[in-house]
């Protein structure tokens, strides 16, 4: 097996053993992106010089011994709509397309404290709006199991590089799914945190709590990994989260024995899902009762769940972006013009409105957790599209009215706030399909450990992208 077919994890270890060295990983990993991304475009800005000169140091690092980070020298690129100092990030969009920042986001100083090689950056759609990733500057980013096919949005391009085995481990986000439904769509693993875990300061707004920074990974242990590596508390957010990194290291075996399972297909409002998906996503409730849960059909009540997303995301899309728009409007795609006009029309009965149903809804939240510990559902309404559209037109006969009703089976969970990991489920016809597990708040080290008893009763991820391997001579 080569280098980087190895999880996170077993690289770390090899690393750390002095069994391979950060430049050798540094350049096997840049090799695969020669390699493999012609297919899928999932990495669309590399720094080769920089990379490797940061992976001699981590190399020099580990040769004078000393405390190290728990990623030190394992290669990464990172989310483009992640800011990486002195990086080319451009939010995938023409209006940035020359961006070079001179400050790491949150997210990008940990990593690299962790000891993490920044080595390029990975395509999203502009200003990661939608579940499709497709851009002006970079074009669109394809799926490694069938690369004329979605891989799924916003973290579109780590999910296809972790999947195409370009990467073991990537940093994305998720506001309304950008790291569930890609890791549906590319058979891999997309976790979304909750509030806090990994901080995430915004510049304009220091209660915004609907966007959350998370990893993608082929493994669970990769998660936790990942998690270890950065979560903990930060000066710049008013509110702390009870999870802190070691609270990751600390992964006590766990098992499903006695855990109660709430399961639903429609979320309790007839949300349409493809009877590809459904057939795949009940298959898996065998798998949770063989494992000695008690499955039983249940759901929150999703009710106010609509209202609550599509306008704090409004607000949020107004409020980061609105500037942008006034500025550059012919720049920016049409999908971020309605979401920011959108914020921008909802007025201040309307604001408190939502402010309501938002705490009705975590009513709802108590309420279920009171009888459940988790619930799952289908991650993706569908299966990966035609990466030339620029999102389903319709599910079922069931026609979408904005570019957002096809992943409404994520919006939903995300407007709860509850951690959520999308786990792959098996294949329909080759393509994958993932289902989402979701927990109470601050649930995120067991929901790990309630994911990983399913990974190893089902190892679905561990299946690779045919269609790419096929596409590339094999060494």
């Amino acid at each position: 097996m080569e280098l980087m077919d190895l999880t996170a994890a077993e690289l770390v270890r090899l690393l750390g053993m002095r069994e391979v060295s950060s430049r050798e990983l540094t350049e096997a990993h840049l090799a695969r992106i020669e390699e493999r991304n012609p297919a899928i475009n999932a990495i669309v800005t590399i720094d080769a010089e920089a990379a490797l000169a940061a992976a001699g140091k981590a190399d020099d690092a580990a040769a004078r011994g000393g405390s190290l980070g728990p990623l030190h020298g394992l290669p990464m690129t990172h989310k483009d709509t992640h800011m990486v100092a002195g990086m080319r990030s451009t939010n995938g969009s023409p209006v940035f397309a020359d961006h070079v920042p001179a400050k790491d986001d949150l997210i990008i100083a940990r990593l690299r404290a962790a000891g993490v090689v920044p080595t390029g950056k990975s395509n999203v759609p502009e200003f990661g709006a939608g579940s499709h990733t497709f851009n002006e500057v970079f074009g669109t980013t394809t799926n490694p199991y069938a690369p004329t096919l979605s891989a799924g949005g916003s973290s579109g391009g780590v999910s296809a590089a972790v999947a195409a085995r370009i990467q073991p481990l990537g940093d994305g986000s998720d506001m309304g799914g950008s790291l569930r439904i890609p890791a549906s769509f590319c058979n891999v693993v997309g976790f979304r945190p909750s509030l806090g875990v990994i901080p995430m300061p915004s510049p304009v707004n220091a209660w915004a709590w609907i966007v959350r920074t998370g990893p993608i990974a082929r493994t669970v242990e990769d998660i936790g990994l990942f998690m270890s590596a950065v979560a903990g508390p930060s000066e710049e957010l008013q509110l702390q989260a009870p999870a802190q990194a070691a609270d990751f290291t600390r992964q006590t075996p766990a098992d499903l024995r006695g855990v109660r399972v709430g399961f639903t297909r429609d979320f309790g409002l007839g949300v349409p899902v493809e009877q590809e998906v459904l057939e795949v996503f009940d298959a898996q409730l065998a798998v949770f009762e063989s494992l000695g849960a008690v499955v039983e059909e249940a759901t929150i009540d999703f009710r106010e769940a609509d209202r609550v997303f599509g306008n704090t995301r409004a607000l949020e899309f107004a409020g980061g972006i609105g500037p942008v728009v006034e500025q550059h409007r012919e720049l920016v795609k049409p999908e971020v013009i309605w979401n920011v006009e959108k914020g921008w029309a909802l007025d201040v009965r309307e604001i408190l409105a939502t402010r309501a149903a938002g705490t009705r809804l975590q009513q709802a939240v108590r309420r279920y957790f009171q009888n459940y510990d988790l619930l799952i559902s289908p991650t993706a309404q569908v299966l990966p599209f035609d990466a030339a559209l620029r999102y389903p037109q319709s599910i079922r006969g069931v026609a979408s009215e904005t570019y957002l009703d096809w992943m409404r089976s994520a919006c939903l969970l995300s407007a709860t706030g509850l951690p959520a990991i999308s786990m792959p489920a098996g294949f329909s016809a080759g393509l994958p399909v993932g289902i989402q597990i979701a927990a109470n708040h601050h649930r995120d080290p067991q929901l790990l450990r309630w994911a990983a008893c399913y990974e190893a009763a089902t190892n679905h991820a561990q299946i690779p992208p045919a269609a790419i391997l096929q596409r590339v001579p094999t060494n």
